[in-house]
């Protein structure tokens, strides 16, 4: 990260954390410059971007003061319902004004093209971004083989549809896995296979028998902070998947929709394995920025390209060029790389308070749960003869909504283990040790009625 983006990012940490209070005045240009070991005009830019923001107000004569906001901040006391269900990102910290300019300097900048049909493929200023922008994440790519869709959704539609060179149909899935992907499956009624996961992994012995024999079209994967379980796969498990499908012609289709929200070094995608271009990438900006946005990227393999780019025109001409255009500028202009510093350090910080929490709260091993440090997500064990469906309800009655794990099964799959999905993304971090110590209240209750059930 820049210096000056290191800076503003810590200016803008300080006051939401309440160092530099609500009416506070910021230290002088040549104090801060002082502080940061950085020359004025850095200092200056930064105050003007933060002024810009409506963070600060500068007084003349006098200096840079906080812009006094507590009528708009999140007062925990009045969270009465604690929301451990959602993904979506906090909109406490949704960067408002830097995305309103972004789309104004879209419509400045593309007006006439914004106006006509562009290219299905998507907008090719765009790609040029993303191919610099997805290298940082150690997935490179040239810009002509990634394909801008309308969120990862649609580019999982195209790919269950469309032929394979390998030309096989199954579809292998985790078990639990993303709900909403194993739902349109069904829907479909595609051709389905699964291999399960646990906070552990997965069998890699299973997966190389169902590679060889089972006719795997594509193994539809989440290598890094899992939905629902937050896991991630080891190196060796990451090198070993890559292989497998390199050794028996089987394409890897790695979501990799949370990998902006981790704050592990050297997790690197499936991607930056794959020397046999048999992975497709799909990136959405969805977690991070907001779900309206509805732009994602795939990144396909030469030999899928031409399909894939044919089933995307039929399905859906173009992404929204203005979405398109707007996120450009974003990643462009350095933006998107300071929200996800602050995003993910805030994100950070909850998981260690969930951490923190489960460590005091369950000592006696009311659950098992996964062992997470980064991401959002975490699920807790349950012993399976608890009623889930009454569990959920008198948590609800408490003011705690959680989910399930019913959801996350193929409907037809017999499920090992119960567990609670638990999101961090709208959830104070103030109030989540008292919020486990609840939870793990009711779940002691469940257990106890369990086996008096069973008595």
């Amino acid at each position: 990260m820049q210096k000056y983006m290191a800076i503003l990012s810590d200016m803008e940490e300080r006051i939401r954390t309440g160092q530099y209070g609500p009416g506070r005045k910021l230290p002088s240009i040549r104090e801060a410059a002082s502080l940061y070991d950085c020359s004025r005009s850095t200092i200056i830019r930064a105050y003007a971007e933060l002024e810009r923001q409506h963070t600060i107000y500068a007084m003349p004569q006098s200096g840079y003061y906080v812009v006094d906001k507590r009528g708009e901040q999140w007062d925990v006391r009045e969270c009465e319902r604690l929301d451990f269900t959602s993904a979506s990102p906090d909109l406490n910290i949704f960067p408002y004004l830097d995305f309103q300019h972004c789309l104004n300097k879209a419509i400045d900048t593309y007006q006439y093209h914004l106006f006509t049909y562009g290219d299905s493929q998507g907008l090719e200023s765009f790609r040029n971004t993303l191919a610099s922008h997805l290298a940082s994440d150690q997935v490179f790519a040239k810009p002509d083989q990634i394909v801008v869709t309308s969120g990862v959704t649609q580019a999982l539609m195209i790919l269950t549809q469309m032929p394979f060179p390998n030309h096989k149909s199954v579809i292998l899935v985790e078990q639990p896995g993303y709900d909403i992907y194993l739902r349109y499956l069904e829907m479909e009624g595609a051709p389905v296979e699964s291999i399960l996961r646990t906070s552990k992994g997965i069998d890699l012995d299973r997966l190389e028998k169902l590679f060889k024999h089972g006719n795997i079209k594509f193994f539809f994967t989440m290598p890094r902070y899992q939905n629902p379980l937050g896991v991630s796969y080891n190196l060796a498990e990451r090198k070993a998947i890559v292989a497998l499908a390199a050794k028996y012609d089987v394409y890897i289709v790695e979501d990799d929709y949370m990998g902006d929200l981790g704050s592990e070094r050297r997790l690197h995608p499936l991607h930056s394995y794959d020397d046999a271009e048999h992975v497709i990438y799909l990136k959405s900006f969805s977690k991070i920025i907001f779900p309206g946005l509805r732009i994602g990227a795939a990144v396909v393999p030469r030999l899928l390209l031409p399909t894939f780019r044919m089933y995307k025109k039929y399905a859906d001409s173009e992404s929204s060029l203005l979405s398109q255009a707007a996120l450009e500028i974003y990643i462009k202009n350095g933006m998107f790389e300071r929200h996800k510093h602050k995003i993910v350090k805030m994100y950070a910080s909850r998981m260690k308070a969930m951490n923190d929490a489960l460590l005091q709260h369950n000592a006696s091993g009311i659950v098992e749960p996964t062992l997470v440090q980064s991401g959002v997500y975490i699920a807790l064990q349950l012993e399976n003869s608890v009623n889930m469906d009454q569990l959920i309800r008198r948590l609800a009655g408490r003011e705690i909504v959680v989910v399930h794990s019913k959801g996350f099964y193929l409907t037809n799959y017999a499920s090992p283990y119960k567990f609670l999905r638990l999101s961090i993304t709208r959830v104070h971090k103030d109030v989540i040790s008292a919020s486990v110590y609840t939870l793990l209240e009711e779940i002691k209750k469940a257990n106890q009625n369990a086996g008096r059930k069973r008595l």
